[in-house]
């Protein structure tokens, strides 16, 4: 019989991925984390950056498929 943690884990997953979405942000709150604003604005930069970078025809993008395969052939996996 599989333990409570485990229950709560298998019922999680099996959530839609919004739903699992705000539950690991409501978990992670819960940990009452250091938050460094500062991080924070500059990772929120460095992303509208890339957004811009797509938006604009400047960012090279590469399938999903294709970078698990060559990490795949990389570590034999």
């Amino acid at each position: 019989m599989a333990t409570t943690n485990g229950r709560v884990i298998e019922e999680a997953l099996s959530l839609p991925a919004d739903i699992r979405i705000s539950l690991v942000e409501k978990l992670l709150a819960s940990l009452n984390l250091p938050v460094d604003e500062e991080i924070n604005r500059l990772w929120a930069e460095e992303a509208e950056r890339r957004v811009s970078q797509i938006e604009e025809g400047k960012a090279k993008l590469v399938p999903g498929e294709e970078v698990f395969a060559k990490i795949r052939a990389k570590h034999g996996k």
